[in-house]
């Protein structure tokens, strides 16, 4: 049995890997999703919101060693949860998400991307702490190929992103290193270019890179695939290694 940990990416909430946690429990496996500080039913002001507030709060629900996944911008935090405890990380799962460089941002490394395919879609807040996504535009971008009902219940639950955490450059070292990884590429992705997914993960081990033909939101559009895929790489050793270097 498994036990995973799974974290959502920008302006979503524990709610978003609902159609995903039925499958991998009914496969045996533990699996909670939890809502990163700011975000879905948590109280924290967006102004108190960092990148090292999101570790600590994915580090407090860790019990055993996870299967730690992050979706999007949950690179990050995932990244940065492992830097400080990766004894407490069995492995690490990016699902077409931001693989950090050490010493840059995660708003660095968006604007070194190929493409800014979300620029149009984003809204900055008045007081610039934090953005949120053009309700016109989000089905296009996040949810093109999911099922109607899934798109209707995340507009609803949609909110808005901190800023400051996504400004804030990340530092890795042999820790973050030491533990296993593997990365999930969205072939259909609007949001994140299945090309720069490609060349986030250039160099790193065969066998830890395996794609999805889904877009942004593979756990609205194929959760029991989705599913499947964290369960095989999670049984499947060879499926992560450590990074190199």
């Amino acid at each position: 049995m498994s036990d995973f940990l799974l974290i959502h990416g920008s302006c979503h909430g524990a709610w978003c890997w609902r159609d995903v946690i039925p499958h991998l429990q009914a496969a045996g496996h533990r699996a909670r999703a939890i809502d990163l500080p700011s975000h879905g039913a948590d109280p924290t002001p967006i102004s108190d919101v960092t990148l090292d507030l999101y570790a600590r709060a994915i580090l407090a629900a860790i019990e055993t060693p996870v299967t730690l996944v992050g979706h999007s911008m949950a690179g990050y935090p995932i990244s940065a949860a492992a830097e400080t405890a990766p004894d407490r990380i069995a492995r690490l799962v990016y699902l077409c998400a931001y693989a950090p460089k050490d010493g840059l941002s995660l708003a660095e490394m968006r604007r070194a991307g190929p493409g800014q395919p979300l620029r149009d879609a984003i809204r900055v807040a008045p007081d610039r702490q934090s953005f949120t996504f053009d309700p016109a535009l989000t089905d296009d971008r996040l949810y093109h190929d999911c099922p109607p009902e899934a798109r209707a219940f995340a507009a609803t639950r949609l909110g808005p992103q901190p800023i400051l955490p996504q400004e804030q450059p990340i530092t890795l070292t042999d820790r973050y290193r030491s533990v296993p990884r593997h990365y999930i590429r969205c072939l259909q992705d609007r949001a994140i270019p299945p090309d720069y997914q490609q060349t986030m993960t250039e160099g790193w081990s065969e066998g830890t890179v395996s794609t999805l033909d889904a877009s942004h939101s593979p756990f609205f559009a194929c959760p029991e695939t989705l599913a499947k895929r964290l369960i095989a790489v999670a049984a499947n050793p060879l499926s992560c290694a450590p990074a190199r270097g």
